[in-house]
């Protein structure tokens, strides 16, 4: 059994405990409260990296708590004017500076320290402006020029673009290509069912046509070139014909004019030998045969190119257009370039009406001597005789009319050098 002092020896010791403990718990409820959930460790701190969180299943270890003291607002400036205080001391101490003697010596020998020379600073030239290319309208011309003294006709349209004067020699070579590129053979209808009659029929109804519909010139050379170079690809039956004829017209309207005739007119025209589907079945047809391409150049195109070069007149200018569509309903002279057949009928209009020389400019704009051109200037001579009692007569017949100054009419046409090249072309 346990005595009574060593009850008493517990007791006290128990008291003591409990004692120290109130006091411990007294002493944590008087600290200030800090919360740690505020703070997060370095990893915490990153964003979307989940991988650098791992699971353990070992036993969990408390946190690490580092006690926090908080300092009064007094406290807190005693201690920053302490340490400041201590910090410039520490500097002071640190640092010997020199006496006023020892400045006063040291400035004297920076002063008589030889100043450093600056620099020379490089000058530059002035800029030179740049020097525009030289274009000057005495420039020297080409060789074949000088030597053959042709005169350059495009020297007064500089001012005028519309004109191109710069590139429109290209653009005549580039056509002179063209026409070799799209050739239209000769006797091409040969073996077939469809004649050369049968196609000077056709073209003079066209003309009718073209005239009625007060169409373009051009429109009409690009519906014969589209009808020879379509049936040299792709013969058709005679009751065809009149179907290539007019929807070659049509497509060449398209090409040519500004408003172009519809489908419907030219139903009208045919009286109703063909219906809308058939004239457009067969413009699908013909456009997949050329394959779209009708820039084969005109005879009109080259005959303003000459007629300039040559400085002709307006009488002298429709001649030779009256000369070149005569040509166009005769089957022998498909195979003709247009810009033979422009340079020859100005050549012989300008031989008929006051025998003008074929001078060496129009020789060099026109590719083509007057020797070269002897054997169609014959060729057309015979067309002029043969107009007057041919049963085609859609072409003299415009030509006679007020509108193209009669010049089918003129008494030149019957002058005996007319007589003279067709005898000679037979």
């Amino acid at each position: 059994m346990m005595t009574t002092r060593a009850a008493s020896a517990n007791l006290a010791n128990a008291r003591m405990r409990r004692d120290e403990t109130g006091q411990m718990i007294s002493h944590l409820k008087d600290r200030p409260y800090t919360s740690h959930a505020s703070q997060r460790n370095t990893l915490g701190d990153i964003g979307n990296q989940v991988s650098a969180i791992t699971i353990s299943d070992g036993p969990r270890k408390d946190p690490i708590k580092k006690e926090i003291v908080q300092l009064t607002s007094h406290q807190h400036k005693a201690f920053t004017r302490n340490k400041a205080t201590v910090s410039l001391k520490a500097l002071t101490e640190e640092i010997n500076l020199p006496t006023q003697q020892e400045a006063a010596n040291l400035l004297e020998t920076i002063s008589a320290m030889p100043k450093p020379t600056a620099a020379p600073v490089p000058v530059l030239p002035p800029p030179v402006a740049p020097v525009p290319m030289e274009v000057c309208d005495n420039a020297p011309e080409s060789f074949s020029r000088v030597l053959l003294n042709v005169q350059n006709i495009d020297a007064n349209d500089k001012e005028n673009p519309q004109l191109v004067s710069e590139y429109v020699n290209d653009i005549y070579d580039y056509m002179r290509d063209l026409e070799v590129k799209y050739p239209i053979q000769s006797n091409y209808l040969e073996n077939k069912e469809i004649t050369g009659k049968m196609r000077a029929i056709l073209i003079d109804w066209l003309c009718q046509v073209h005239h009625r519909f007060h169409l373009l010139q051009e429109t009409l050379y690009l519906t014969v070139a589209i009808i020879d170079r379509f049936l040299q690809e792709k013969p058709v039956p005679k009751n065809k014909l009149q179907l290539v004829g007019v929807t070659s017209m049509l497509i060449a309207s398209k090409y040519e004019e500004m408003y172009a005739p519809e489908v419907a007119d030219f139903v009208y025209i045919t009286d109703n030998a063909y219906n809308k589907k058939e004239i457009l079945d067969m413009e699908q047809n013909i456009l997949r045969t050329l394959k779209f391409s009708f820039g084969r150049p005109l005879c009109l195109h080259f005959l303003r190119r000459d007629s300039k070069a040559g400085q002709v007149d307006a009488v002298k200018h429709t001649l030779a257009k009256y000369l070149m569509e005569l040509t166009i309903t005769e089957y022998d002279m498909v195979q003709y370039l247009p810009s033979l057949i422009a340079a020859a009928a100005l050549c012989l209009s300008m031989k008929l009406l006051d025998n003008s020389r074929w001078t060496e400019t129009l020789s060099h704009y026109s590719s083509y001597s007057e020797s070269d051109l002897l054997q169609t200037m014959q060729k057309l001579a015979s067309l002029v005789i043969k107009a007057e009692n041919c049963k085609l007569t859609a072409v003299h017949t415009k030509y006679s009319s007020s509108k193209f100054m009669k010049i089918s009419k003129l008494p030149a046409l019957k002058l005996p050098l007319i007589k003279e090249l067709a005898s000679a072309c037979s």
